[in-house]
């Protein structure tokens, strides 16, 4: 961990950073999971949690954002192709909502 790093970065696992996704933990288990001191980011370093962000607007480490850019990218593509499958979970129209959402996100930190 570097502590002169002034950048602000994306948790690795940038779907699951966030309050939203402690939300949806903490309602299916009635628990609220801890958030970790130290993160591994979407640049490969270490760094306290308080060094990172789920806002494309306030991440400022370039490689973050590329990763966290990907990551987006990728959860449409599989989310369009669950939709499309017989017996899924989510509907077609579920689907494309969530797809939409996540390329727009994706759109933000490319920008």
């Amino acid at each position: 961990m570097s502590e002169t790093d002034p950048h602000i970065h994306v948790d690795r696992k940038v779907l699951e950073a966030g309050a939203d996704f402690r939300n949806v933990l903490t309602s299916m288990f009635g628990r609220a999971p801890d958030a970790p001191a130290i993160v591994t980011t979407g640049c490969g370093i270490q760094v306290s949690h308080a060094m990172t962000s789920p806002h494309p607007e306030s991440v400022t480490c370039l490689a973050c954002r590329e990763h966290a850019q990907q990551e987006y990218v990728r959860f449409a593509d599989l989310t369009e192709r669950l939709g499309g499958m017989p017996g899924s979970p989510i509907t077609g129209d579920q689907a494309v909502q969530a797809a939409r959402w996540a390329r727009d996100r994706a759109k933000r930190f490319a920008g």
